[in-house]
Protein backbone atom coordinates (compact mmCIF):
# COMPACT_ATOMS: atom_id res chain seq x y z
CA UNK A 1 0.00 0.00 0.00
CA UNK A 2 1.40 3.21 -0.87
CA UNK A 3 1.77 5.67 2.71
CA UNK A 4 3.12 8.59 0.92
CA UNK A 5 0.62 11.36 -0.50
CA UNK A 6 0.85 14.65 -2.10
CA UNK A 7 -2.84 16.27 -2.40
CA UNK A 8 -3.62 19.08 -4.54
CA UNK A 9 -6.13 21.32 -2.81
CA UNK A 10 -7.23 23.70 0.57
CA UNK A 11 -5.55 21.95 2.61
CA UNK A 12 -9.05 22.81 4.91
CA UNK A 13 -10.77 20.33 3.24
CA UNK A 14 -8.29 17.76 2.32
CA UNK A 15 -7.51 17.76 6.17
CA UNK A 16 -11.18 17.25 6.89
CA UNK A 17 -12.00 14.67 4.38
CA UNK A 18 -8.72 12.80 4.42
CA UNK A 19 -6.90 12.63 7.53
CA UNK A 20 -8.28 10.75 10.09
CA UNK A 21 -8.42 11.75 13.80
CA UNK A 22 -5.22 11.16 15.69
CA UNK A 23 -3.06 10.01 12.88
CA UNK A 24 -0.24 12.33 12.45
CA UNK A 25 2.53 11.96 15.04
CA UNK A 26 4.81 15.41 13.42
CA UNK A 27 3.23 18.61 11.92
CA UNK A 28 5.28 21.48 10.22
CA UNK A 29 3.83 24.21 9.00
CA UNK A 30 5.10 27.62 6.69
CA UNK A 31 2.17 29.12 6.08
CA UNK A 32 1.82 32.53 4.52
CA UNK A 33 2.32 35.74 6.97
CA UNK A 34 0.51 38.34 5.34
CA UNK A 35 3.00 40.42 4.28
CA UNK A 36 0.65 41.78 1.79
CA UNK A 37 3.29 40.64 -1.11
CA UNK A 38 3.10 38.96 -3.87
CA UNK A 39 5.73 36.06 -4.19
CA UNK A 40 6.92 35.68 -7.73
CA UNK A 41 9.28 32.99 -9.21
CA UNK A 42 11.64 34.42 -11.15
CA UNK A 43 13.33 32.06 -13.87
CA UNK A 44 16.57 31.98 -15.92
CA UNK A 45 17.24 31.38 -18.97
CA UNK A 46 19.04 28.59 -20.05
CA UNK A 47 22.33 30.82 -20.63
CA UNK A 48 22.34 32.33 -16.95
CA UNK A 49 20.92 34.91 -17.65
CA UNK A 50 17.55 36.51 -15.79
CA UNK A 51 13.94 35.87 -17.84
CA UNK A 52 11.82 38.53 -17.87
CA UNK A 53 9.47 35.31 -17.27
CA UNK A 54 7.79 35.46 -13.57
CA UNK A 55 4.85 33.42 -12.20
CA UNK A 56 2.91 34.74 -9.22
CA UNK A 57 3.25 31.46 -7.10
CA UNK A 58 0.60 32.85 -4.55
CA UNK A 59 0.02 36.15 -2.86
CA UNK A 60 0.33 36.66 0.46
CA UNK A 61 -2.56 39.32 1.09
CA UNK A 62 -5.65 38.25 3.06
CA UNK A 63 -9.23 40.35 3.07
CA UNK A 64 -11.92 40.42 5.17
CA UNK A 65 -14.72 38.66 2.85
CA UNK A 66 -17.70 36.92 3.14
CA UNK A 67 -16.10 33.72 3.49
CA UNK A 68 -14.19 35.13 6.03
CA UNK A 69 -17.07 35.84 7.85
CA UNK A 70 -18.50 32.50 7.42
CA UNK A 71 -15.74 30.80 8.21
CA UNK A 72 -15.62 33.29 11.58
CA UNK A 73 -19.33 32.12 12.28
CA UNK A 74 -18.05 28.41 12.12
CA UNK A 75 -15.32 29.04 14.91
CA UNK A 76 -18.46 30.70 16.91
CA UNK A 77 -20.94 27.91 16.41
CA UNK A 78 -18.74 24.82 16.37
CA UNK A 79 -15.89 25.97 18.66
CA UNK A 80 -15.02 25.33 22.18
CA UNK A 81 -15.61 28.09 24.77
CA UNK A 82 -11.99 28.83 25.23
CA UNK A 83 -11.70 29.46 21.11
CA UNK A 84 -14.71 31.51 20.92
CA UNK A 85 -13.87 33.51 23.37
CA UNK A 86 -10.62 34.15 21.77
CA UNK A 87 -12.26 35.09 18.22
CA UNK A 88 -14.66 37.16 20.16
CA UNK A 89 -11.77 39.27 21.93
CA UNK A 90 -9.54 38.90 18.93
CA UNK A 91 -12.81 40.76 16.74
CA UNK A 92 -13.54 43.18 19.42
CA UNK A 93 -9.67 44.30 19.61
CA UNK A 94 -9.16 43.98 15.96
CA UNK A 95 -11.84 44.36 13.82
CA UNK A 96 -13.05 42.98 10.26
CA UNK A 97 -10.20 43.72 8.47
CA UNK A 98 -7.00 41.85 6.75
CA UNK A 99 -5.58 40.72 9.93
CA UNK A 100 -8.37 39.33 11.21
CA UNK A 101 -8.71 37.56 8.19
CA UNK A 102 -5.93 36.02 8.32
CA UNK A 103 -6.25 35.05 12.15
CA UNK A 104 -9.39 32.82 10.92
CA UNK A 105 -7.64 31.49 8.32
CA UNK A 106 -5.40 30.23 10.26
CA UNK A 107 -7.74 29.25 13.67
CA UNK A 108 -9.73 27.42 11.23
CA UNK A 109 -7.04 25.10 10.26
CA UNK A 110 -4.91 24.84 13.17
CA UNK A 111 -8.17 23.16 14.52
CA UNK A 112 -8.03 20.64 12.14
CA UNK A 113 -4.27 20.24 12.89
CA UNK A 114 -5.12 19.77 16.27
CA UNK A 115 -7.58 16.64 15.66
CA UNK A 116 -5.25 14.82 13.73
CA UNK A 117 -1.76 15.22 15.35
CA UNK A 118 -1.59 12.25 17.94
CA UNK A 119 -1.43 12.37 21.86
CA UNK A 120 1.93 11.87 21.23
CA UNK A 121 2.71 14.16 18.47
CA UNK A 122 4.36 17.74 17.93
CA UNK A 123 3.22 20.31 15.83
CA UNK A 124 6.11 23.35 14.14
CA UNK A 125 4.44 26.61 13.46
CA UNK A 126 6.71 28.34 11.45
CA UNK A 127 5.88 32.47 11.23
CA UNK A 128 7.81 35.77 11.03
CA UNK A 129 7.74 38.52 13.87
CA UNK A 130 4.85 40.28 11.38
CA UNK A 131 2.14 37.43 12.89
CA UNK A 132 3.93 35.72 16.10
CA UNK A 133 2.19 37.61 18.24
CA UNK A 134 -0.89 36.83 17.28
CA UNK A 135 -0.73 33.25 16.70
CA UNK A 136 0.85 32.53 20.07
CA UNK A 137 -2.53 33.20 21.78
CA UNK A 138 -4.08 30.71 18.67
CA UNK A 139 -1.82 28.12 19.38
CA UNK A 140 -1.87 28.62 23.40
CA UNK A 141 -5.75 28.29 23.35
CA UNK A 142 -5.78 25.27 20.97
CA UNK A 143 -3.41 23.51 21.82
CA UNK A 144 -2.95 24.74 25.94
CA UNK A 145 -0.58 26.52 27.51
CA UNK A 146 0.64 23.60 28.84
CA UNK A 147 1.63 21.81 26.20
CA UNK A 148 3.94 24.92 24.73
CA UNK A 149 7.47 23.26 24.49
CA UNK A 150 9.70 26.49 22.65
CA UNK A 151 10.02 29.44 20.91
CA UNK A 152 12.36 28.85 18.37
CA UNK A 153 13.91 31.61 16.98
CA UNK A 154 15.70 30.70 13.92
CA UNK A 155 18.29 33.54 13.07
CA UNK A 156 20.29 33.93 9.87
CA UNK A 157 22.79 36.70 8.30
CA UNK A 158 21.61 39.42 5.11
CA UNK A 159 22.96 42.76 3.99
CA UNK A 160 21.47 45.62 5.23
CA UNK A 161 19.42 48.45 3.12
CA UNK A 162 20.58 51.48 2.22
CA UNK A 163 19.18 54.46 4.02
CA UNK A 164 17.76 51.87 6.42
CA UNK A 165 16.73 53.49 9.46
CA UNK A 166 16.24 50.22 11.85
CA UNK A 167 17.95 46.87 12.74
CA UNK A 168 17.86 44.59 9.88
CA UNK A 169 14.98 41.66 10.59
CA UNK A 170 16.77 38.46 10.39
CA UNK A 171 15.23 36.14 12.29
CA UNK A 172 11.52 33.83 12.20
CA UNK A 173 10.00 32.12 14.90
CA UNK A 174 8.86 28.65 15.54
CA UNK A 175 6.52 27.52 18.22
CA UNK A 176 6.63 23.80 19.22
CA UNK A 177 3.47 22.56 20.88
CA UNK A 178 3.32 18.90 21.82
CA UNK A 179 -0.58 17.99 21.63
CA UNK A 180 -0.04 15.62 25.28
CA UNK A 181 2.35 15.12 28.56
CA UNK A 182 4.03 12.23 26.34
CA UNK A 183 6.12 13.84 23.21
CA UNK A 184 8.36 12.58 21.42
CA UNK A 185 12.33 14.78 22.18
CA UNK A 186 15.28 12.68 20.41
CA UNK A 187 18.33 14.28 22.47
CA UNK A 188 20.78 12.48 20.95
CA UNK A 189 20.02 13.51 17.70
CA UNK A 190 20.06 17.32 18.63
CA UNK A 191 23.17 18.04 19.78
CA UNK A 192 25.93 20.47 18.60
CA UNK A 193 29.74 20.39 19.30
CA UNK A 194 30.80 22.16 22.17
CA UNK A 195 33.00 25.67 21.45
CA UNK A 196 36.58 24.64 22.44
CA UNK A 197 36.54 27.47 25.09
CA UNK A 198 33.98 25.32 26.59
CA UNK A 199 35.76 21.81 26.39
CA UNK A 200 39.15 23.33 27.64
CA UNK A 201 37.13 25.37 30.52
CA UNK A 202 35.81 21.68 31.54
CA UNK A 203 39.58 20.34 31.31
CA UNK A 204 40.82 22.71 33.73
CA UNK A 205 38.06 23.48 36.12
CA UNK A 206 36.66 20.11 36.35
CA UNK A 207 34.09 21.17 38.85
CA UNK A 208 31.51 24.08 39.44
CA UNK A 209 28.66 24.99 41.68
CA UNK A 210 25.13 23.86 40.33
CA UNK A 211 22.04 25.04 42.47
CA UNK A 212 24.29 25.50 45.93
CA UNK A 213 26.33 21.87 45.12
CA UNK A 214 29.56 21.24 44.11
CA UNK A 215 29.23 19.00 40.38
CA UNK A 216 31.77 17.89 38.44
CA UNK A 217 32.17 19.34 34.77
CA UNK A 218 31.51 16.53 31.95
CA UNK A 219 31.33 17.01 28.56
CA UNK A 220 29.07 14.49 26.41
CA UNK A 221 30.85 12.45 23.35
CA UNK A 222 28.15 14.01 21.00
CA UNK A 223 28.04 17.48 22.72
CA UNK A 224 25.63 19.51 23.89
CA UNK A 225 21.67 19.92 23.15
CA UNK A 226 21.07 22.39 21.21
CA UNK A 227 19.74 25.78 22.62
CA UNK A 228 16.23 27.47 21.05
CA UNK A 229 18.06 29.84 18.49
CA UNK A 230 19.54 28.26 15.80
CA UNK A 231 22.17 30.06 13.79
CA UNK A 232 21.23 28.20 10.16
CA UNK A 233 22.16 29.84 7.29
CA UNK A 234 19.17 31.17 4.92
CA UNK A 235 18.54 30.21 1.54
CA UNK A 236 20.30 32.76 -0.36
CA UNK A 237 21.13 33.24 -3.90
CA UNK A 238 24.31 31.23 -4.34
CA UNK A 239 23.02 28.57 -1.64
CA UNK A 240 23.74 24.93 -3.20
CA UNK A 241 20.42 23.85 -2.25
CA UNK A 242 18.47 26.81 -3.78
CA UNK A 243 15.71 25.85 -5.78
CA UNK A 244 13.60 29.06 -6.68
CA UNK A 245 10.75 28.51 -4.52
CA UNK A 246 9.76 31.84 -2.82
CA UNK A 247 9.46 31.15 0.54
CA UNK A 248 11.86 27.71 0.59
CA UNK A 249 13.42 26.56 4.01
CA UNK A 250 16.98 25.32 4.38
CA UNK A 251 17.03 21.33 4.68
CA UNK A 252 19.10 21.76 7.92
CA UNK A 253 16.33 23.18 9.24
CA UNK A 254 13.88 21.15 8.80
CA UNK A 255 16.27 18.25 9.34
CA UNK A 256 16.60 19.45 13.22
CA UNK A 257 13.12 19.16 13.52
CA UNK A 258 12.31 16.20 12.14
CA UNK A 259 14.60 14.56 13.96
CA UNK A 260 13.97 16.04 16.99
CA UNK A 261 10.25 15.37 17.54
CA UNK A 262 10.13 12.05 15.25
CA UNK A 263 11.29 8.71 14.68
CA UNK A 264 11.43 6.74 11.93
CA UNK A 265 7.88 4.86 10.31
CA UNK A 266 6.32 7.91 11.57
CA UNK A 267 3.62 10.27 9.79
CA UNK A 268 5.01 13.81 9.10
CA UNK A 269 2.28 16.06 7.24
CA UNK A 270 3.44 19.86 5.73
CA UNK A 271 -0.17 21.51 5.04
CA UNK A 272 1.51 24.19 3.43
CA UNK A 273 3.97 22.55 1.38
CA UNK A 274 5.40 24.84 -1.18
CA UNK A 275 8.39 23.49 -2.68
CA UNK A 276 8.49 20.38 -0.47
CA UNK A 277 11.32 20.76 1.52
CA UNK A 278 9.68 18.85 4.54
CA UNK A 279 8.63 16.12 2.55
CA UNK A 280 12.41 15.63 0.49
CA UNK A 281 13.89 15.34 4.40
CA UNK A 282 11.19 13.21 5.76
CA UNK A 283 12.12 11.14 2.77
CA UNK A 284 15.57 10.91 3.65
CA UNK A 285 14.88 10.39 7.34
CA UNK A 286 12.61 7.28 7.07
CA UNK A 287 9.68 8.72 7.71
CA UNK A 288 5.97 8.40 6.30
CA UNK A 289 4.91 12.10 4.67
CA UNK A 290 1.64 13.70 3.65
CA UNK A 291 1.95 17.33 1.73
CA UNK A 292 -0.77 19.46 0.83
CA UNK A 293 -0.65 22.45 -1.70
CA UNK A 294 -2.87 24.99 -3.09
CA UNK A 295 -1.18 25.63 -6.43
CA UNK A 296 0.06 22.94 -9.44
CA UNK A 297 3.34 25.27 -9.35
CA UNK A 298 3.90 23.96 -6.05
CA UNK A 299 2.58 20.10 -6.76
CA UNK A 300 4.52 20.32 -9.93
CA UNK A 301 7.87 21.50 -8.45
CA UNK A 302 7.72 18.91 -5.34
CA UNK A 303 7.31 15.77 -8.21
CA UNK A 304 9.85 17.36 -10.26
CA UNK A 305 12.27 17.60 -7.05
CA UNK A 306 10.98 14.01 -5.75
CA UNK A 307 11.86 12.27 -9.28
CA UNK A 308 15.95 13.84 -9.82
CA UNK A 309 16.43 13.33 -5.83
CA UNK A 310 15.40 9.85 -5.16
CA UNK A 311 13.98 8.95 -8.80
CA UNK A 312 10.77 8.41 -6.93
CA UNK A 313 7.29 8.46 -9.71
CA UNK A 314 4.12 9.65 -8.70
CA UNK A 315 1.29 6.65 -8.48
CA UNK A 316 4.33 3.80 -8.34
CA UNK A 317 6.23 5.41 -5.11
CA UNK A 318 3.18 8.21 -3.69
CA UNK A 319 -0.16 8.98 -4.64
CA UNK A 320 -0.99 12.46 -6.25
CA UNK A 321 -4.57 13.14 -5.48
CA UNK A 322 -6.60 15.93 -6.65
CA UNK A 323 -4.94 16.29 -10.07
CA UNK A 324 -7.03 16.08 -13.04
CA UNK A 325 -6.69 12.21 -13.52
CA UNK A 326 -9.07 12.07 -16.90
CA UNK A 327 -10.73 14.55 -19.20
CA UNK A 328 -13.14 15.08 -17.03
CA UNK A 329 -11.31 16.02 -14.48
CA UNK A 330 -9.12 18.06 -16.73
CA UNK A 331 -12.57 19.74 -17.97
CA UNK A 332 -13.02 20.76 -14.20
CA UNK A 333 -10.06 21.81 -13.37
CA UNK A 334 -10.33 24.48 -16.71
CA UNK A 335 -13.40 25.75 -15.29
CA UNK A 336 -12.29 26.11 -11.73
CA UNK A 337 -9.15 28.04 -12.79
CA UNK A 338 -7.21 28.47 -16.37
CA UNK A 339 -4.27 29.33 -15.21
CA UNK A 340 -3.84 26.38 -13.28
CA UNK A 341 -4.72 24.47 -15.58
CA UNK A 342 -1.95 25.89 -17.78
CA UNK A 343 0.41 25.28 -15.04
CA UNK A 344 -0.63 21.53 -15.13
CA UNK A 345 -0.81 21.16 -18.46
CA UNK A 346 2.45 22.46 -19.09
CA UNK A 347 3.81 19.92 -16.79
CA UNK A 348 2.67 17.01 -18.57
CA UNK A 349 5.43 18.20 -21.24
CA UNK A 350 7.72 19.20 -19.21
CA UNK A 351 6.95 23.02 -20.20
CA UNK A 352 8.50 25.87 -18.13
CA UNK A 353 5.75 28.35 -17.38
CA UNK A 354 6.14 31.83 -18.84
CA UNK A 355 4.49 34.96 -17.81
CA UNK A 356 1.83 36.20 -15.50
CA UNK A 357 -1.42 36.50 -17.65
CA UNK A 358 -2.88 38.29 -14.30
CA UNK A 359 -0.19 40.82 -14.81
CA UNK A 360 0.33 41.60 -18.21
CA UNK A 361 -0.54 41.48 -21.65
CA UNK A 362 -0.74 37.60 -23.22
CA UNK A 363 2.36 36.70 -25.25
CA UNK A 364 1.25 34.42 -27.06
CA UNK A 365 3.54 31.87 -24.97
CA UNK A 366 2.26 29.61 -21.70
CA UNK A 367 5.58 27.91 -21.48
CA UNK A 368 9.17 27.10 -22.82
CA UNK A 369 11.19 24.21 -23.67
CA UNK A 370 14.80 24.39 -24.50
CA UNK A 371 16.98 22.22 -26.26
CA UNK A 372 20.83 22.45 -27.22
CA UNK A 373 22.29 21.12 -30.58
CA UNK A 374 25.21 23.28 -30.98
CA UNK A 375 27.61 24.72 -28.43
CA UNK A 376 26.80 28.37 -29.27
CA UNK A 377 23.08 28.27 -29.69
CA UNK A 378 20.29 27.10 -27.39
CA UNK A 379 17.10 26.16 -29.40
CA UNK A 380 13.56 27.43 -27.87
CA UNK A 381 9.97 25.42 -28.24
CA UNK A 382 6.92 28.00 -27.49
CA UNK A 383 4.02 25.57 -25.88
CA UNK A 384 0.79 27.29 -25.98
CA UNK A 385 -2.28 26.21 -23.77
CA UNK A 386 -5.92 26.33 -24.33
CA UNK A 387 -8.75 25.36 -22.40
CA UNK A 388 -11.70 26.88 -24.48
CA UNK A 389 -13.03 25.87 -28.02
CA UNK A 390 -10.24 26.15 -30.65
CA UNK A 391 -10.43 26.95 -34.50
CA UNK A 392 -7.53 27.46 -37.46
CA UNK A 393 -6.73 31.12 -36.61
CA UNK A 394 -4.84 29.49 -33.07
CA UNK A 395 -2.69 27.59 -34.77
CA UNK A 396 -1.69 30.65 -37.52
CA UNK A 397 -1.08 32.86 -34.24
CA UNK A 398 1.46 30.23 -32.66
CA UNK A 399 3.02 30.32 -36.44
CA UNK A 400 3.61 34.03 -35.74
CA UNK A 401 4.57 33.61 -32.62
CA UNK A 402 7.24 31.21 -33.49
CA UNK A 403 8.53 33.41 -36.13
CA UNK A 404 8.52 36.46 -33.55
CA UNK A 405 10.55 34.13 -31.39
CA UNK A 406 12.78 32.85 -33.38
CA UNK A 407 11.94 29.38 -32.08
CA UNK A 408 12.40 26.40 -33.66
CA UNK A 409 8.98 24.30 -32.74
CA UNK A 410 5.66 25.11 -31.25
CA UNK A 411 3.36 23.03 -29.36
CA UNK A 412 -0.29 23.53 -29.17
CA UNK A 413 -2.06 22.08 -26.25
CA UNK A 414 -6.28 22.03 -26.48
CA UNK A 415 -8.39 20.25 -23.88
CA UNK A 416 -10.75 20.18 -27.37
CA UNK A 417 -10.27 18.11 -30.25
CA UNK A 418 -8.42 20.13 -33.22
CA UNK A 419 -10.35 20.80 -36.06
CA UNK A 420 -9.27 19.16 -39.64
CA UNK A 421 -7.94 23.02 -40.72
CA UNK A 422 -6.05 23.31 -37.70
CA UNK A 423 -4.60 19.83 -38.39
CA UNK A 424 -3.88 20.91 -42.35
CA UNK A 425 -2.29 24.52 -41.21
CA UNK A 426 -0.21 22.55 -38.97
CA UNK A 427 1.56 20.16 -41.09
CA UNK A 428 1.47 23.10 -44.13
CA UNK A 429 4.30 25.17 -41.46
CA UNK A 430 6.92 22.30 -42.44
CA UNK A 431 9.49 20.64 -40.47
CA UNK A 432 12.46 21.29 -38.09
CA UNK A 433 15.24 19.61 -39.55
CA UNK A 434 17.74 18.44 -36.88
CA UNK A 435 21.46 17.60 -38.32
CA UNK A 436 22.88 16.23 -35.08
CA UNK A 437 19.80 13.73 -34.94
CA UNK A 438 19.32 13.68 -39.12
CA UNK A 439 15.64 13.71 -38.10
CA UNK A 440 12.73 16.29 -39.50
CA UNK A 441 10.56 17.32 -36.19
CA UNK A 442 6.80 18.71 -36.85
CA UNK A 443 7.18 22.96 -37.01
CA UNK A 444 3.84 22.82 -35.16
CA UNK A 445 2.34 19.86 -33.16
CA UNK A 446 -0.97 19.57 -31.72
CA UNK A 447 -1.31 17.73 -28.34
CA UNK A 448 -4.78 16.81 -26.89
CA UNK A 449 -4.65 16.72 -23.01
CA UNK A 450 -6.36 13.27 -23.43
CA UNK A 451 -3.54 12.41 -25.57
CA UNK A 452 -0.97 13.55 -23.00
CA UNK A 453 -2.98 12.00 -19.99
CA UNK A 454 -2.58 8.30 -22.50
CA UNK A 455 1.19 8.87 -22.26
CA UNK A 456 1.62 10.42 -25.97
CA UNK A 457 4.77 13.26 -25.49
CA UNK A 458 5.66 15.59 -28.40
CA UNK A 459 8.14 14.87 -31.24
CA UNK A 460 11.10 16.85 -29.81
CA UNK A 461 15.07 16.76 -29.47
CA UNK A 462 16.24 16.18 -26.45
CA UNK A 463 15.82 19.18 -23.77
CA UNK A 464 18.07 20.60 -21.78
CA UNK A 465 16.86 22.22 -18.14
CA UNK A 466 16.66 25.90 -18.00
CA UNK A 467 16.52 26.04 -14.18
CA UNK A 468 19.27 25.99 -11.28
CA UNK A 469 19.10 21.94 -10.14
CA UNK A 470 19.45 20.54 -6.94
CA UNK A 471 21.94 17.03 -6.32
CA UNK A 472 19.99 14.29 -4.92
CA UNK A 473 20.16 12.74 -1.61
CA UNK A 474 20.80 9.43 -0.05
CA UNK A 475 17.86 7.93 1.88
CA UNK A 476 19.69 7.39 5.65
CA UNK A 477 20.64 4.31 6.29
CA UNK A 478 20.00 2.50 2.83
CA UNK A 479 23.50 2.62 1.33
CA UNK A 480 22.34 4.37 -2.10
CA UNK A 481 25.26 6.69 -3.18
CA UNK A 482 24.71 9.87 -3.01
CA UNK A 483 24.75 10.99 -7.03
CA UNK A 484 25.52 14.17 -8.85
CA UNK A 485 21.63 14.24 -9.86
CA UNK A 486 20.52 18.08 -10.70
CA UNK A 487 16.98 19.36 -10.17
CA UNK A 488 14.84 20.97 -12.97
CA UNK A 489 13.51 24.01 -10.91
CA UNK A 490 13.53 27.96 -11.59
CA UNK A 491 16.78 30.15 -10.16
CA UNK A 492 14.74 32.51 -7.69
CA UNK A 493 15.45 34.91 -4.47
CA UNK A 494 13.69 32.67 -1.23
Amino acid sequence: MITNKLYYGDNLKVLRERIPNNSIDLIYLDPPFNSKAPYNILYNEPTGELSEAQITAFEDTWHWTEEAERTFQEIIDKGSPEVIKMMSSFIEFIGRNDVMAYLTMMCIRLLELQRVLKETGSIYLHCDPTASHYLKIVMDTIFGKKNFRNEIVWCYYGASSPGQRQFSRKHDIIFWYSKGDNWIFNTEDVRVPYAESTLKRIKTTPTSIFHGKRTKRTAHEKGKIVEDYWYIPAVVSTAKERLGYPTQKPEALLDRILKASSNAGDTVLDPFCGCGTTIVEAHRLNRKWIGIDVTHLAINLIKLRMKNTYKLEPKKDYEVIGEPGDLAGAKELASQNKYQFQWWAGSLIDAKPYGDKKKGPDTGIDGYIFFQERKEKISKIIVQVKSGTVQVKDIRDLGHVIDREKAEIGIFITLAKPTGPMVKEAIGKGYYRSDIYKKDYPKIQILTVAELLEGKKPDIPPTIHSYKRAKSKSIEGDGIPKENLELNFPDTNP
